[in-house]
């Protein structure tokens, strides 16, 4: 049930504005376009049964060359590049037209087949065919940028609804690493406490108990209760105090007011994390770890420092690079905060390896 309820918020990402043409659409485009065209002509000539006879025959004529023209010559040859061969093309679609219509209007309509001129045209002249020829190129053209913005804002929005889904992938994927890592830790105490016999096995597993609570849980949703996250802190800095008894010193301070913030769940943990696996487990002597969480308004200023290890000769290397733990943690806050949201710095300094996070909640 629990890998069922992941699948389907990874998969729950918002659908892209639909843009698509429909047959309903074409409808009313042309229609409105006839309507205004016919009573625009009509009022000019003061004749509106002349302007619906020469519109009923230009119409199918400006339909069927921006259709041929949007479907067939711009995939054909603009979409591979033969620019030279679609203008040319283009051309002789409106040399065809111009015959068609010249001689539909010619014998249905009127022998003045250019009315709105300022003489009595009945003959294929230079001027008429130009007139025309670029009216019909402003019809085409007209009906094409339509299409190519609606087909833009579709691809665009596919584009955006793929990156959209392919940060939301990554984010449950760098969530989901984090949760295999911490138990394996855990789980390696609990095994040295059972190879010891020790007392203290049942209280562990209870408080790891209460961890995979909250990891199963709280990774459902994309924010969780800064308290929530700080418990699991403590129990987990619980844990690894049984493990290393006295050798390990840890100091955990916490300040301002937690209520009613909210924070992206497992993304503090790491940063402890971090400190044993690369510090107190690896250190010869005693450790030492700081923790300092301080809320401030609508920001959490969360600080930790370790001892770096003093037998690892590639300490730095070590520190730097942090693991699968902090990559995570950068990784994380990229694809779930704005840049202006958070600020991490990681240095090295007096021998203690140091993370500075401030993070609005």
């Amino acid at each position: 049930m629990y890998i069922n309820d992941k699948l389907e918020e990874l998969l729950k990402v918002e659908s892209p504005q639909q843009y698509k043409i429909t047959y309903k659409h074409h409808i009313i485009f042309w229609g409105i376009y006839f309507l205004l065209n016919t009573l625009r002509w009509g009022s000019i000539h003061n004749d509106f049964a002349l302007s619906l006879k020469t519109n009923l025959i230009g119409f199918p004529i400006h339909i069927a060359l921006s259709y041929f023209n949007i479907y067939f010559l711009m995939p054909k040859f603009v979409y591979t590049r033969k620019y030279f061969t679609y203008a040319l093309m283009v051309v002789t679609c409106l040399f065809i037209m111009l015959l068609v219509k010249f001689n539909l209007t010619y014998y249905l309509v009127s022998t003045n087949v250019m009315p709105e001129g300022p003489e009595h045209v009945d003959s294929l002249t230079l001027n008429y065919a130009i007139i025309t020829m670029f009216g019909e190129l402003y019809v085409v053209a007209f009906a094409t940028a339509i299409k190519v913005t609606v087909d833009w804002l579709r691809e665009h929005s596919k584009l955006h609804d793929l990156e959209k889904r392919q940060l939301t992938t990554e984010l449950k994927f760098l969530r989901s690493q984090v949760s295999p890592h911490f138990f394996f830790n855990t789980l390696n105490n609990i095994y040295s406490l059972t190879l010891e016999k020790s007392d203290k096995a049942p209280e562990v597993i209870l408080k790891l108990s209460g961890l995979m609570r909250y990891l199963l849980y709280a990774t459902r949703k994309r924010k969780q209760d800064l308290k929530s996250e700080i418990d699991c802190i403590q129990n987990y800095i619980d844990l690894e105090r049984i493990r290393f008894n006295d050798t390990l010193e840890i100091d955990i301070g916490i300040s301002g007011d937690l209520e009613n913030k909210e924070i992206a769940p497992m993304l503090l943990v790491p940063l402890i994390e971090n400190c044993f696996k690369h510090g107190a487990s690896k250190n010869i002597g005693d450790m030492n770890i700081t923790i300092d969480v301080n809320v401030d308004e609508d920001f959490l200023y969360f600080k930790v420092s370790n001892t770096i290890p003093k037998s690892d000769t590639n300490s730095k290397v070590a520190t730097r690079g942090g693991g699968i733990g902090l990559s995570n943690v950068k990784k994380r806050l990229e694809l779930g905060y704005d840049q202006n949201d958070y600020e991490l710095s990681i240095f090295e300094k007096e021998k203690m390896f140091h993370v500075d996070l401030k993070l609005k909640v």
